[in-house]
């Protein structure tokens, strides 16, 4: 198998993609979709109860990722390791926290001839490297305050004015989630659409290629989205979460993100099956929103006849939960935290297709490079998807990596494990066997029949990081 894996490698090493290129297509452009705290619950992945047309079509047009994980459960951190290429520090928000030394991803396009535009959330602040982009988009109609962007009403997120009723004194936030009898574009992604379409008619009559970002806020905090994909669900029929409880022998430092309490009517109710069931409700209701406006920038890459040529990645930074385990949102290491939703579509390669390959998000910078030609900076800690794109039945990595504040992650196709450290440097294991429970229920860390599986994850773990050390030693 590792044999058939390098050759495959060898053939669909950069110079090799670079010539198929060049000999039957101009460069191809790179549309970047991101979608904020969206989990793995949509129809192409199986997930019926949620309406997700327009992202389960573009899966029909390229390649799905049945197991891909990010490498950091949180939002800013995950983004700026996505667009470094880096295994980043945990305790890293923001992209502009990375040295200078190490170039983003739009930085190596733009240097290689390509028009790098960002619209949207991206990357989580404004400042997060603005200039390594030629045009970046996140004005004042989508971007509210210079550092919070989920303020209170007055700022415009909320358009219900029934909403104003509800506000968090300690964070000035209002709820959590709204239904509003408004049009897409009262909300920022249907801003971000617009601007992304707009973009595209522009940019599709230029000479260079292109990469243009498209980051899309919702499903992630407030959970607000307009009545009529509200109106998609019926709120009787939503299942919820049937482990409503932590994992037994869960370590005290692997708790539920305390993001929910920041908005105003959550609290102690998160516990009633009502609110669970709103949150639900709410939070499939952003999903069809989004899903929407993917289509809208879909239909007009099509229309503008720029698909044949246009690779297309739609990732988020992390995954959601939402009641499992009685958690809500991400920042730490369960499953649903770390696994999300990815699907490349790309020019002359596989269509409809599925792998369970591992991967994660830190191998796109280099699947990118590979696949419109350039060549692969020196400081990246992943690999090319590409050859998994030509076919989907390869065997992908052995293990995949993640990192919080306090622990290191290792996930194989059966295991997951971390360890947490407390503040006097005891090792605190956390291992889940998904062979016998998907649904990581019960930490089996403790138990002597696994110790010699938690010894080879452990190892697995060091030997990443020094792998990753090694690489980054070349840049300090």
């Amino acid at each position: 198998m590792m044999i058939r894996w390098f050759a495959l490698f060898l053939l669909f090493s950069p110079p090799a993609i670079s010539r198929a290129f060049a000999e039957e297509t101009p460069r191809p452009n790179v549309l970047f979709i991101a979608v904020d705290d969206l989990r793995t619950q949509l129809g192409c992945y199986g997930a019926e109860e949620v309406h997700s047309p327009h992202i389960d079509r573009l899966a029909s047009q390229g390649v799905l990722f049945e197991h891909a994980y990010c490498n950091i459960p949180r939002c800013g951190a995950s983004r700026a390791s996505i667009i470094t290429g880096l295994r980043a520090p945990a305790d890293i928000w923001n992209c502009y926290e990375i040295p200078l030394t190490y170039v983003t991803l739009p930085a190596w396009f733009s240097k290689h001839g390509y028009h790098t535009v960002s619209n949207g959330k991206v990357l989580h602040y404004l400042k997060d490297r603005k200039y390594d982009w030629d045009e970046i988009w996140r004005s004042a109609e989508v971007y509210y305050g210079e550092e919070d962007w989920g303020k209170y009403n007055t700022y415009g997120i909320w358009q219900n004015p029934d909403s104003a009723e509800f506000v968090n004194p300690a964070s000035l936030r209002g709820p959590y989630c709204e239904r509003a009898e408004v049009e897409d574009d009262a909300y920022q992604d249907g801003k971000v659409a617009a601007k992304t379409i707009a973009d595209l008619e522009r940019l599709g009559k230029g000479d260079e290629p292109f990469f243009l970002a498209c980051g899309f806020w919702r499903p992630h905090l407030p959970f607000n989205a307009p009545a009529k994909y509200w109106d998609l669900y019926q709120r009787d029929e939503i299942e919820l979460a049937d482990n409503y409880w932590p994992p037994r022998f869960n370590p005290a430092e692997n708790v539920s993100a305390q993001e929910f309490e920041r908005y105003a009517r959550t609290g102690e109710t998160k516990a009633t099956p009502e609110f669970q069931a709103e949150a639900r409700h709410a939070y499939y209701a952003c999903i069809s929103y989004v899903d929407a406006q993917i289509g809208k920038v879909l239909a007009a890459l099509d229309r503008l006849g720029l698909r044949e040529n246009t690779l297309v990645v739609l990732w988020s930074d992390h995954g959601f939960l939402l009641g499992e385990h009685s958690f809500w949102g991400k920042q730490n290491t369960m499953r649903e935290s770390l696994r999300v939703p990815l699907i490349i579509s790309a020019p002359g390669l596989s269509r409809g297709a599925r792998t369970d390959a591992l991967v994660e998000l830190v191998d796109l910078y280099p699947t990118l490079c590979e696949l419109t030609g350039l060549p692969l900076p020196d400081h990246l800690h992943g690999r090319s998807l590409a050859p998994l794109l030509e076919d989907p039945a390869l065997p992908g990595r052995d293990a995949v990596f993640a990192r919080f504040s306090g622990c290191e992650a290792v996930t194989t196709d059966r295991y997951s494990y971390t360890e947490w450290r407390e503040e006097n440097g005891e090792l605190i294991p956390m291992l889940f066997d998904h062979e016998v429970d998907p649904d990581e229920n019960k930490n089996i860390a403790g138990r002597a029949e696994v110790a010699e599986v938690v010894e080879r994850l452990s190892l697995r773990i060091k030997q990443e990081l020094l792998r990753t050390q090694r690489i980054d030693q070349r840049k300090l």
